[in-house]
């Protein structure tokens, strides 16, 4: 029993060890703040000159605000039955203009406007959440909704695309950690392997009636590896190369679901 006892043991440290060599660092940061960030640390790092602060990441819109829905206690059953009453699908018109938001940044990432632009006009506008509607007002989220769609009716979309996007990576140490070169130049051993998802959640809001719908792409994942002197450079390389696939799924997927052409011809079959 005694030497059972001491096998499992045994194997048993040998399995945390492996746990605790293979074992990373995780974190989550928006597509809008999609910058390197040091596995040790958690955050950005520090950036050579003077950024203008007008361009700094402020953070997320909440969907609250963007799709007009209110956090009222007195909302009353007949309110919800009246809105279900008057609520359409929202639907795509080809060629028709939309006016797009990427949350958190001031502009949207090209290769999703790049991917609309073969289906829409597209009216880049701000991701970026103004102060005065930053209160708990409960009419404040209302209207902020009312102005995008406002300043959507005035650039002649008629459709609001607003969409959200979180990085979810993980840095896997290898067992080479400990030796991440060799004395040949330009020769590197990977030390680390980044796995990282992409997901996405994109609302289309109707500008003349508010009424909304949101779509959830599958989530994409990849990985690579790394050394340390070009970490940052993989690292932004991989973020670059999901973006561009989710977008393209996603422009896709969206005119599946909700163009007008699309669904007429679904239903001519």
């Amino acid at each position: 029993m005694p030497e059972f006892v001491d096998m499992n043991t045994h194997k048993t440290i040998l399995l945390v060890a492996a746990c605790w060599l293979l074992a990373g660092c995780a974190s989550t940061r928006s597509i809008s703040n999609s910058g390197y960030r040091e596995s040790d640390t958690g955050s950005c790092p520090e950036r050579v000159g003077h950024d203008d602060p007008a361009f700094a990441y402020r953070g997320e819109l909440s969907e609250f605000d963007v799709l007009g829905v209110r956090q009222d206690p007195a909302i009353l059953d007949e309110d919800i039955q009246q809105a279900l009453n008057a609520a359409k699908p929202v639907r795509l018109k080809s060629q028709s203009a939309i006016l797009l938001i990427q949350s958190g940044a001031i502009f949207p990432d090209n290769p999703i406007v790049d991917e609309l632009s073969q289906h829409f006009r597209v009216v880049p506008f701000s991701g970026v959440m103004c102060r005065e509607f930053s209160s708990n007002d409960a009419d404040a989220n209302l209207n902020l909704s009312k102005s995008l769609r406002l300043a959507a009716a005035r650039a002649g979309a008629e459709t609001i695309l607003c969409f959200w996007g979180i990085l979810e990576s993980a840095q896997e140490k290898i067992a080479t950690k400990s030796v991440s070169w060799v004395p040949i130049v330009t020769w590197f051993v990977p030390d680390e392997r980044e796995h990282m998802r992409i997901r996405l959640k994109l609302a289309l809001i109707d500008v003349r009636t508010g009424n909304w719908s949101v779509l959830s792409p599958a989530p994409f994942d990849s990985k690579a590896l790394s050394v340390g002197p070009r970490r940052a450079v993989a690292d932004q390389k991989l973020v670059e190369r999901l973006k561009t696939q989710a977008y393209k799924v996603s422009v896709r997927e969206l005119m599946r679901v909700y163009s007008e052409e699309t669904i007429s011809a679904n239903s001519a079959k």
